[in-house]
């Protein structure tokens, strides 16, 4: 299983990002998927997860009711909407694929993870 993270880059508070994750193998359409964060310095926290079906999602408390996670599993993608950025969403995010047809809160819980993509809030 293949995981490419892109549509990262750079965002003024206030703004939107939508990076895509395209998966590639067997096991994507049956698996939940997770999109996790990790600011510089610091270590890899939950951001966002999915159901195998996208039927049950998933959001960290500080990322609730401004990023939106959604799966096509015809195109084998996973996305992660991030409206109103704010600084302290500076952060590499990684998209990864669980072990379980359920997305988890830990990393540990996800088998396959992308390389990441940087995400940079300007105030």
């Amino acid at each position: 299983v293949r995981l490419v993270a892109s549509g990262g880059g750079l965002a003024q508070a206030a703004g939107s990002l939508r990076p895509p994750c395209a998966v590639s193998g067997r096991t994507f359409c049956s698996n939940g998927t997770g999109w996790f964060r990790q600011p510089l310095g610091k270590g890899r926290e939950f951001v966002a997860g999915i159901s195998w079906r996208g039927g049950v999602t998933g959001y960290a408390d500080s990322v609730k009711g401004r990023f939106t996670i959604s799966r096509d599993n015809a195109k084998n993608t996973v996305a992660l909407e991030m409206n109103s950025l704010k600084p302290e969403d500076t952060a590499v995010y990684y998209c990864a694929a669980a072990k379980r047809p359920a997305y988890g809160l830990g990393a540990s819980e996800y088998e396959y993870w992308g390389q990441g993509t940087q995400v940079t809030v300007s105030s």
